[in-house]
């Protein structure tokens, strides 16, 4: 019973700091196997300092090959717990782990129109087009309104997108037809993208389209759909865009962000010519 009120005041504080849902959901579900833990382990640890009790815990996940990202966000949901649920004063001294630098999965021009070829259904492709043409990530493209977009200015307004931030990002003229089209006859707060039984189609929902597509068009990277705004941000600069720019656009609130995406279009090294 006590260990469900820890999670419930956890919650409660979370959404005071105006924490998004999916941050929410994340501490709480990692918060809930750090106490599995001290629980199962009560007597083996009773002597143990907190540190030690969280370096433990990490350890074990790390063990059992959790990637760097995840053991960070134990570490981030602990944290949290101790300094503002339990006020301990208590210092929980660890280093962050290593996070993999891998780059990200960018899909060609060229496959991007083999993705929206496949695709039959003309709000499933549009939804696609438009997420790749305007670098939307999948909560960002289902939770679009009617209000958001601007189609004489060719500009879409994300309201509260991720760390609560409004931000402007653009789209093709090729695709204002399409979006006049889903656009006619509904109000400024009905969402763009409706499912079948109106309100806003699932996250779930819009990345099965994705992979649909992806599948048929006989792409055997691992893409997803995240790989879209990747390959927005990528073409823009293979354009000769200003890092900036993209920087602004992606709603990056560090450049160096988005400077991960001059690796994967590194001139010099594409002209590199194989000795073999």
């Amino acid at each position: 019973m006590q260990n469900f009120n820890y999670l419930l005041k956890t919650e409660e504080e979370l959404k005071l700091r105006n924490y998004s849902r999916k941050t929410i959901k994340s501490y709480l579900a990692c918060l809930q196997k750090y106490i599995d833990f001290l629980t199962k382990n009560s007597t083996s640890i009773k002597n143990l300092s907190s540190e030690e009790k969280v370096k433990k815990f990490l350890l074990m996940h790390q063990d059992r090959g959790d990637a760097g990202q995840t053991i960070n966000l134990y570490l981030n949901a602990i944290k949290f717990f101790y300094r503002e649920i339990l006020k301990s004063n208590e210092k929980i001294d660890l280093k962050f782990a290593k996070t993999s630098k891998k780059l990200p999965e960018v899909l060609s021009r060229l496959e991007i129109e083999k993705i929206l070829a496949s695709i039959e259904n003309k709000k499933h492709k549009l939804l696609i087009a438009l997420s790749y043409g305007a670098g939307l990530r999948v909560s960002e493209a289902i939770n679009l309104k009617i209000k958001d977009i601007d189609l004489e200015e060719l500009t879409i307004h994300l309201r509260e997108a991720k760390g609560k931030k409004d931000r402007l990002t653009i789209f093709s003229g090729k695709i204002k037809k399409d979006l006049q089209r889903i656009m006619v006859g509904k109000s400024a707060n009905d969402y763009v993208f409706e499912s079948e039984r109106q309100g806003k189609l699932t996250e779930r929902t819009a990345q099965k389209v994705f992979y649909k597509a992806l599948k048929k068009a006989g792409i055997k990277k691992p893409a997803s759909f995240h790989s879209l705004r990747h390959s927005f941000a990528t073409h823009l600069l293979e354009n000769g865009v200003d890092v900036r720019y993209v920087q602004e656009l992606l709603g990056h609130a560090n450049i160096r962000t988005t400077q991960i995406y001059t690796k994967v279009i590194n001139p010099s090294l594409k002209n590199i010519k194989s000795p073999l």
